[in-house]
């Protein structure tokens, strides 16, 4: 276990997740561990790993897992959120918020949870609202400013980083399922943490585009580049080259002709 611990907080501080905010509420005081010379607030990367473990247990307490909502209003939440449900068996509601889904039973997309998890209080401020009017517990990533009220489990992270998200909900998840018992704490979790990131259409369409763009290319040169090849290394100039011989034969021949006659002409000679 604290080799495990170990190795997530080294990850935790490559994706980023001890970083804070300049702003600081006042019940996130006990989660700070200093203040930088620019007034950021560095997070306490041990006591927000042992906030997940608590979650953790929170979440595999619950029987159904289908009872539990992840929610996320913030784009950069919303593939982990369905990565997490993926792997879980939770929720997922990424997006908007829809309103009364957990107050106004005349809905059809009323539902009753037995647990609530957001990526940013602040964001989902709706959803916390309405968890406080049904009596439903909530875990919340929060940020050295963020609002606690109606949190009762709070994760100290940084909940503004794609990275920082991604890696939190995938711990998260890791650890649900060796709680769980489907994954063994021997062999470590063959899903990557780059699964759980998210990613920008726009990049995406671009990067399809010239993978695209580069396939076209290869194609329509290929067949040139053979063409070339072949010309080099074809017959017809090797033929040709042996033209070039017989012409440099030619005059040989000639030669040979013109340097017999003197010699013809000395045997005559010798004859005479």
């Amino acid at each position: 276990m604290a080799i495990t611990k170990e190795e997530d907080i080294q990850k935790m501080l490559v994706c980023k997740t001890h970083l804070g905010t300049r702003n600081c509420d006042y019940r996130m005081k006990r989660y700070v561990f200093r203040r930088t010379v620019d007034g950021i607030h560095i997070i306490h990367l041990g006591k927000a790993w042992e906030k997940l473990m608590v979650a953790a247990r929170a979440i595999v307490a619950i029987e159904n897992p289908s009872d539990i909502i992840v929610a996320s209003q913030r784009p950069y939440g919303s593939r982990a959120v369905l990565k997490f449900s993926q792997y879980t068996g939770a929720h997922a509601m990424a997006g908007r918020w829809m309103p009364g889904t957990l107050t106004n039973q005349i809905t059809t997309k009323y539902l009753e949870p037995r647990l609530l998890m957001v990526t940013d209080p602040r964001t989902d401020a709706q959803a916390l609202k309405e968890a406080s009017y049904a009596s439903i517990p909530v875990i919340a990533l929060c940020d050295t400013d963020s609002p606690l009220e109606s949190v009762d489990i709070a994760i100290p992270a940084n909940n503004k980083g794609k990275e920082s998200i991604a890696l939190l909900y995938w711990l998260l998840a890791r650890e649900v399922q060796y709680l769980r018992g489907t994954l063994s704490r021997a062999s470590p979790w063959e899903v990557m943490v780059d699964s759980f990131f998210w990613r920008d259409p726009e990049e995406l369409m671009r990067q399809e585009e010239m993978d695209q763009g580069l396939e076209e290319t290869w194609v329509a040169t290929k067949p040139a580049v053979a063409e070339d090849w072949n010309a080099q290394t074809g017959g017809e100039d090797w033929a040709a080259q042996g033209a070039g011989d017989a012409s440099w034969d030619a005059p040989a021949a000639a030669g040979g002709d013109d340097w017999g006659a003197p010699v013809q002409a000395g045997a005559e000679g010798q004859n005479w």
